[in-house]
């Protein structure tokens, strides 16, 4: 589970209900009891579910049910209920069915990758990467794990991932790889990662490097590049990047490489999720 400070559950709710609810109060609504029903239109994989108990329950209300994150529900499902004032129970709705809405449609769309790379290779794991949204990390990555992927890099200070432009302030390819064991030297607790092309992944896997990236390699050449670098070192981890997305995850993964780094489930469409509302 996602640690989540109490904080950034007030913030949720800070956003939707600054002060006061106006209508509930000119209504004079505020103290009835109620039920509240949270629903989805479509078949999902639902995530948000932790996030969303923690706002009810701030405040006010009670969690009657609530499916778990990860699980898949149905349209027409009912996947929450909750019990309370009328006051607190509208103060919850919007917050909670945007986490809903917003983050199963990202663990759906997670799903449908890591299940389409799984039949092709169960060995290839869909990791997300850190072009998400900014201030959406925690909620995102929630989702994405909730969806059965995992992170690829959460944040510059994790992994030492080498691109292009790093190359370019360090005097190119060929004086990167020729200094290459003074860098890991420097690195004895991490993994050494590069982002390269075709042409560079063969050099890179001879000089040492624990881990190749491949840039936008077309799935028709990949396969045979990922044989000739298992045969030059078969410990060596191979990632594809660049394009992947449940239209070509199974394909990709086919070609036997470990990983599939991707945006795609970032850009998910928010589902349609909705909620019944009863006095009781």
């Amino acid at each position: 589970m996602l640690r989540m400070s109490d904080a950034r559950i007030d913030g949720f709710i800070a956003e939707d209900v600054p002060y006061v609810d106006l209508t509930c109060a000119v209504l004079g609504i505020g103290e009835e009891p109620g039920e509240m029903e949270y629903y989805t239109r479509e078949d999902c994989v639902l995530a948000g579910g932790e996030a969303a108990r923690r706002v009810a329950e701030k405040l006010g209300c009670t969690v009657m049910s609530c499916v778990p994150d990860g699980e898949r529900v149905s349209a027409g499902e009912t996947f929450m209920v909750v019990r309370g004032r009328a006051l607190d129970l509208h103060a919850a709705w919007k917050v909670c069915l945007n986490l809903f809405d917003h983050l199963s449609a990202v663990a759906t769309k997670t799903r449908a990758m890591v299940d389409a790379a799984h039949a092709e290779n169960p060995h290839c794991e869909v990791l997300t990467t850190r072009k998400s949204m900014p201030g959406a990390k925690d909620l995102l990555t929630s989702a994405v794990m909730a969806g059965g992927a995992f992170p690829h890099r959460l944040g510059l200070s994790e992994t030492i991932l080498v691109f292009d432009h790093h190359l370019t302030f360090f005097g190119g390819f060929d004086a990167f790889v020729e200094q290459l064991p003074r860098i890991k030297g420097r690195c004895i607790e991490k993994k050494l990662f590069v982002e390269a092309d075709a042409e560079h992944a063969c050099v890179l896997a001879r000089a040492g490097v624990d881990g190749i990236q491949f840039d936008k390699v077309p799935v028709e050449e990949l396969a045979p590049l990922v044989r000739e670098l298992r045969g030059i070192d078969p410990h060596l981890t191979l990632i594809a990047a660049g394009g992947v997305n449940p239209g070509n995850a199974g394909a990709y993964a086919a070609c036997g490489v470990d990983g599939l780094a991707t945006t795609a489930p970032f850009a998910a469409k928010p589902l349609d999720m909705s909620v019944r509302m009863r006095v009781l």
